[in-house]
């Protein structure tokens, strides 16, 4: 009987899903704080403790692998050329592998800039910068730069190819920890992420996981093999494309709403409409994002931050709460969990925030422009409004009693015709927790990953189902 044992070591929690792949079910699921401040360890084990004491501990496990963003999760810099493209290309690369991209840098670094990836202890440098053939002589400026600052965390160069061999002479006469992959625009908006990312991938494998404390675990797990994004990217595609004779949902969105960040996820098509120019870059058909700023507990204060003072005093006023001391109390105190109504009303009142935020800058554009042969429609981004299911998942959402409210806030609320949001989508709960786990899963059994997120990932039609449960 094959029985898995699925970990994420996620900022706040460490959870645990326990699955079997012959009946396709889960067994159990627990969690934990985790621990990486002191040992990791620590959370694992009070989080073992509790799926034993549900499932028995008599059963076997045939593996145990893991995906983590604790102790920020993979941080990186992205640095390109000109902003509108390689530094936007940079930086969905980093995006989709999984990691949160800190600082964004275009055209020449300067010693500032420099001294941020020290002081942000950025774990990797993405250096990107001219479509091949193009400008190379901005890339190796800044390789150069790089290099003589001593900075000695991964650089992975993925520019201009003509670039290649001086890049390479620079990384070893700096003796960098540098690393050359292909072009992530080798021609102007069009964009090659799979050599960088799996790059990415690698060193993310064979040296951040030591650097982040989770290599003190290797003993008790077979291994840790992504960044928990990228699981629940991963989880994500699957369940909307399905797999062999298992069909998929077809288009969705997920918002993962973390303590650290607030994670979109898109899967679908760019646009569908014959009347637009896409302007930009082309998007990808499974996008992510993540918003840094937008967390229910480290990254709280970004809520207020992105709030005008005339916004906080109205809020203060009809909502009835001091929105500034109730997000510092939460940045003060991650480990704080809602104690009576109050607090439930509050935490309520973020989620719903950073849902809303979070999609009004994932989703697409469109405006109507008037030229003298007629109407033009102009689209940047992606065109999200015929998404079929948005799915909801993270802490807050799965407690929260008004998980509608919530995922609706992802919708076309306030009838903007030119944010390209879900029109009218079905809503689908990741009650148990479990998309990153299968995302784990679908490395091992895709078929079995696909089947039980069908099962356990359920739907919500309104307020009235919700009241109902």
């Amino acid at each position: 009987m094959a029985n898995y044992l699925l970990i994420d070591f996620g900022s706040t929690f460490t959870k645990l899903c326990a699955v079997n792949s012959e009946k396709c079910e889960i067994l159990g699921t627990a969690s934990d704080f985790t621990t990486v401040e002191t040992d990791i360890t620590e959370g694992y084990q009070k989080a073992l403790s509790k799926l034993f004491e549900k499932i028995g501990n008599k059963i076997k496990f045939e593996q145990v692998i893991a995906c983590s963003s604790a102790a920020g999760g993979l941080k990186m810099a992205a640095i390109g050329l000109v902003k509108e493209l390689t530094v936007e290309a940079a930086k969905r690369v980093c995006l989709g592998a999984g990691a949160k991209v800190d600082l964004v840098f275009s055209h020449h670094l300067n010693q500032s800039e420099i001294q941020q990836i020290i002081t942000g202890k950025i774990d990797i440098v993405l250096l990107a910068g001219g479509s091949d053939g193009g400008n190379s002589e901005a890339v190796i400026y800044n390789a150069e730069i790089l290099g003589k600052s001593g900075i000695k965390i991964p650089v992975v160069f993925a520019g201009n190819k003509s670039a290649q061999d001086q890049i390479t002479e620079i990384f070893n006469k700096y003796n960098m920890n540098g690393h050359i992959c292909d072009n992530v625009m080798p021609t102007i908006n069009v964009l090659n992420i799979t050599s960088a990312r799996e790059k990415i991938r690698e060193i993310f494998l064979k040296q951040i996981i030591e650097a982040k404390g989770i290599k003190k675990i290797e003993n008790d797990i077979n291994r840790v093999i992504l960044p928990t994004p990228l699981a629940v990217l991963d989880a994500a595609k699957l369940l909307s494309e399905g797999y062999l004779e298992e069909e998929g949902l077809g288009e969705i969105v997920v918002v993962d709403i973390g303590g650290a960040t607030t994670d979109l996820y898109s899967i679908c098509s760019s646009s569908k409409r014959s009347d637009v120019i896409i302007q930009g870059l082309e998007e990808p058909f499974a996008k992510r994002t993540v918003e840094g700023d937008l967390g229910m507990r480290y990254s709280a204060p970004g809520i207020v931050k992105s709030l005008s003072e005339r916004e906080i005093n109205f809020i203060n006023k009809e909502k009835g709460v001091d929105i500034v001391s109730e997000v510092n109390r939460r940045y003060s105190n991650v480990k704080l969990l809602p104690e009576n109504n109050h607090d439930e009303f509050v935490e309520q009142f973020l989620a719903e925030m950073c849902a809303y935020r979070a999609m009004h800058r994932h989703c697409g554009r469109i405006n109507e422009v008037l030229t003298p042969m007629g109407k033009v429609f102009n689209q940047v981004g992606k065109d999200l409004s015929d998404v079929s299911y948005v799915i909801g998942t993270g802490g807050v959402v799965i407690k929260s009693k008004k998980q509608y409210d919530i995922l609706k806030q992802t919708t076309n609320i306030l009838h903007n015709p030119s944010e390209l949001r879900p029109n009218d989508p079905e809503f689908l709960v990741d009650h148990e927790y479990i998309m990153a786990a299968m995302g784990l899963l679908s490395k091992i059994d895709p078929m079995v990953a696909l089947k039980i997120m069908k099962k356990h990932i359920s739907h919500i039609r309104g307020r009235q189902d919700e009241t109902s449960k």
